[in-house]
């Protein structure tokens, strides 16, 4: 069985006054589940811990920058026994590998440039307490920052225009 999850009224995702409603439906009412996709893109330099922390926050915070959870298509999978496996997308999420910061840079630019939702995540927000990585990065000009992820959801066809140079994450 399949469920689709949605945020239930007007809000922005993430606000107190939204809830989960599970709501039956059949897949061939969903969007072609190629139309859209989530894509991060990491920077390799970095060691592999430390980016799977930026990729956590990265992913986490997309939910907010996106207009409507609606569009991300959540689905509850539930196993033989009744066990609900929650919100795992319809929709695909492929794992870039970037060489440097620099393009990071880029698709940040250019996600910016076409209104793509996104978050990216920087060295300076991996150094102690929150506070601190806030006024880490408020010291670093924007051309300073050492990117080290960035995650986008979209349209595929945009998205691969802006990331398609990109091999796999290995």
């Amino acid at each position: 069985m399949f469920t689709f999850k949605c945020p239930a009224g007007p809000g922005p995702a993430g606000e107190d006054n939204i809830a989960d409603i599970i709501l039956h439906m059949n897949l061939n009412e969903f969007p072609d589940e190629n139309s859209k996709r989530f894509v991060a893109v990491l920077n390799k330099k970095v060691e592999v811990g430390k980016l799977l922390n930026a990729l956590g926050h990265t992913t986490a915070g997309l939910s907010r920058e996106v207009e409507s959870l609606d569009e991300m298509c959540f689905i509850n999978y539930e196993d033989k026994d009744g066990n609900i496996h929650p919100s795992q997308s319809h929709f695909p999420f492929i794992v870039l590998s970037s060489d440097n910061s620099n393009k990071i840079r880029k698709v940040r630019n250019e996600a910016l440039a076409r209104n793509i939702p996104f978050t990216d995540f920087t060295s300076t927000m991996s150094i102690g307490t929150s506070q601190e990585q806030i006024d880490a990065t408020a010291t670093v000009a924007e051309t300073d920052l050492d990117y080290w992820a960035i995650c986008l959801f979209g349209d595929t066809g945009e998205l691969k225009e802006i990331t398609g140079k990109f091999s796999l994450f290995r």
